[in-house]
This record gives structure tokens, sequence and C-alpha cells, in this order.
């Protein structure tokens, strides 16, 4: 697991997103939101990334991109979009490598059962750096404190 702080530089992402094409994080000029997120079409990764999609134009107004990553196929990935309207770019992660460069796979436990999955999480990366680091994300009021943090950079 890697310990990523404030103020050091993200972890290089390449990943392929909806529709095919690869995304790589150093191309993305301004800031970045990267959300990560169990799975998908499960009720509170839904809620989320419908919340992100209401708000895209606010974070568009401050030349933010917003990335959501899980280990969802490309094609679950279509259908979770196509499904909720989502306006957002969602990338997969299928061997898991960047959960672990971003220390977000981890050891969870529910209902007296322990097993690895994602830790709901967001970073905001401005000028290849980490800025903002949100960890245990609940979902009420997260996007609306997301956009915040990115219209104080």
């Amino acid at each position: 697991m890697t310990d990523l702080t404030i103020g050091t530089a993200a972890p290089d992402v390449t990943l392929p997103r909806d529709g095919g094409d690869m995304i790589t994080l150093a191309d993305i000029q301004g800031p970045v939101v990267l959300y990560f997120y169990p799975k998908d079409d499960t009720p509170g990764c839904t809620k989320e990334a419908i919340g992100f999609t209401e708000h895209l134009e606010g974070f568009a107004a401050s030349g933010a991109t917003i990335l959501g990553i899980s280990k969802d196929t490309v094609a679950k990935h279509e259908k979770f979009i196509a499904k909720h309207d989502l306006k957002i770019a969602l990338l997969s992660d299928a061997d898991g490598d960047v959960c672990e460069r971003f220390g977000v796979w981890v050891e969870k436990n529910m209902y007296g059962k322990q097993y690895m999955g994602i830790e709901r999480a967001t970073f905001l990366i401005s000028g290849g750096k980490i800025t903002r680091i949100w960890r245990k994300v609940k979902v009420p009021g997260h996007v609306d404190e997301v956009l915040d943090a990115v219209r104080a950079l």
C-alpha cells in the first residue's frame, strides 16, 4: 500500500475508459478529481456518480476533470453510464494496480466477514501533485465538498 500525502506527486495513471480510449493522468490540463469507488451500479456508487454528473458544469467552470475508477470492466462502465445517463469518465483498473498505488485496495469488513475491496476515496490533483485527499468517503455532501475544494485552488 502506498501512503500518499498532500504535496506528493500523484502516481502515473494510464487506464482504459468508457468508449475504449486510454486516459493518461499526466496529459490532462487543469485540476483532476480522481475518485475511487467499489462497484458500478450499487446504491452508494450510483449516488456518487450521479452527484458528480449533476455538478459537472461547476467542476468544468473551474477547469477540473472528473475521473471515476473501479475494478469494473469498460463494458460494465458503459452499461452503468447508459443506465444512469452519467456524463463523467469512468476508468477500468481491472488488475487493481492503480488502486494499489493510491492505497485504496484495503481490507474491509461487512457483517463480520473480512475481504479485500476498494475504499471509497477521492484525490484532488493539481499541477501533478496531490492537493487534497478524502478517505472513507460518505456520499452525502461529498461532491459539494470536493467542488468547494476545486473552487478554492
